[in-house]
C-alpha cells in the first residue's frame, strides 16, 4: 500500500474589497451593489469618499451612519470614511480590490476611465464591476435629492432609497431649505 503524502496546510488569506462613493445619500442602488459585492469577499469595506469640491446633503459621520444603518444585516460589512484618493485608501487598508457599480451607459466611460487611472497609480488592485439591477440603473444620489425635495410621498421615495433612512432624508432637506 503506498501512502499518500499529506499536503501542505494552507491558511486562506482574507480577501478584502472596498466599494468607494459620496452615498450622499446611500441609495437602494448601493444597496444592492453591496449585498451582492458582500458574499464575494471575506470583508467588504464601503469608503465613504470626502469631496471638498463637491456639496454634500450629509455630513461624512452621518453617512457612515446611514451606510451602518441599512447594511447592519451584513456581516462583513464595514463603513469607514476616507481624504485622498480611492486608490490610495484601497492600499492603506492593505484590500487589492475595488469594487464598482455601473449604469447601464450612463457610467460606462467614466468608470473605465477611472480604472485605467487606478491601474495607473497602482497595478496590483483590480476593478471589479458589478451592473446596477434594472430597477435601479437610473437611479442616482442626485436625482433622489430632487424627487425627496418635490414629493411627500414616503412610499415614492422609498422606490430609490432605504426605507429606514428616509426621516434623515427629510430632516437633512428641511434643514437645508432653511
Amino acid at each position: 500500500m503506498t501512502s499518500t503524502p499529506s499536503l501542505p496546510r494552507i491558511t486562506p488569506v482574507p480577501r478584502t474589497a472596498v466599494y468607494t462613493g459620496s452615498f450622499d445619500p446611500v441609495t437602494l442602488g448601493h444597496l444592492h451593489i453591496i449585498e451582492r459585492a458582500a458574499p464575494l469577499f471575506d470583508q467588504l469595506v464601503i469608503g465613504i469618499g470626502i469631496n471638498a469640491d463637491k456639496r454634500s446633503l450629509f455630513e461624512p459621520d452621518q453617512r457612515v451612519d446611514l451606510v451602518r444603518r441599512v447594511t447592519g444585516h451584513l456581516d462583513n460589512v464595514q463603513v469607514s470614511v476616507f481624504n485622498g484618493l480611492a486608490v490610495d485608501f484601497v492600499r492603506s487598508i492593505g484590500a487589492r480590490v475595488m469594487v464598482r457599480g455601473i449604469r447601464p451607459l450612463t457610467d460606462i466611460a467614466g468608470e473605465f476611465t477611472m480604472m485605467m487611472a487606478n491601474q495607473q497609480l497602482d497595478p496590483e488592485i483590480e476593478t471589479v464591476f458589478l451592473m446596477a439591477a434594472e430597477q435601479y440603473s437610473h437611479v442616482s444620489s442626485s436625482l433622489l435629492k430632487q424627487i425627496a425635495a418635490l414629493s411627500d410621498d414616503d412610499d415614492q421615495l422609498a422606490k430609490f432609497v432605504p426605507r429606514e433612512i428616509i426621516p434623515f432624508l427629510r430632516q437633512r432637506l428641511h434643514q437645508a431649505a432653511q
